[in-house]
């Protein structure tokens, strides 16, 4: 018997699974499924009611309380920034145009808080603050949330910021 058929046979084998092993290794390896993407945050809008809007209204009562007029005129640009955020994150919540309601409830305070602080009205900003704080309350009680009460500041819940004016 001869071993050139053997050999040819063992050849031919071995020939055919290098060629598989290398179409095997030229494929591309199967690409794991991407992790979905996350989910953009969107705070509730009590959420951006607590971070952005309560502690701006409290800053901007307790900057006036102390006539610091430079930072309640920082506050209040602040406040107004935070009522625009808040307004474009939540339009509409339940049955409210918050938007529409907010425009329509807060310009007129926010004016006349501002003109006090231009002014350096200590009594006309006590007045015209008075005013926000209450049409925040009206609207609390118009989007049935008459449970959240806001006040004036009566001491102050940062107590590692000064809020008196700095002399230069």
């Amino acid at each position: 018997m001869s071993l050139k058929p053997i050999a040819l046979a063992l050849l031919t084998g071995a020939l055919t699974f290098a060629a598989a092993g290398l179409v095997i290794a030229q494929s591309p390896a199967p690409t794991p499924a991407a992790p979905p993407a996350p989910q953009a945050f969107k705070p509730s809008l009590g959420d951006l009611m607590t971070m952005t809007i309560q502690p701006r209204h409290t800053k901007l009562g307790l900057a006036g309380q102390e006539k610091n007029w430079t930072y309640a005129a920082y506050a209040l640009h602040e406040l107004e920034e935070s009522f625009e955020g808040a307004a474009a994150v939540w339009p509409v919540y339940g049955k409210t145009n918050v938007a529409e309601l907010m425009e329509a409830t807060t310009k007129e305070p926010m004016e006349a808080v501002a003109a006090a602080i231009k002014s350096g009205n200590a009594a006309g900003f006590g007045e015209a603050y008075a005013r926000l704080t209450a049409t925040c309350n009206a609207c609390h009680q118009a989007t049935e949330r008459g449970f959240i009460v806001i006040q004036a500041p009566r001491g102050t819940p940062f107590p590692d910021q000064d809020f008196r004016p700095q002399k230069p």
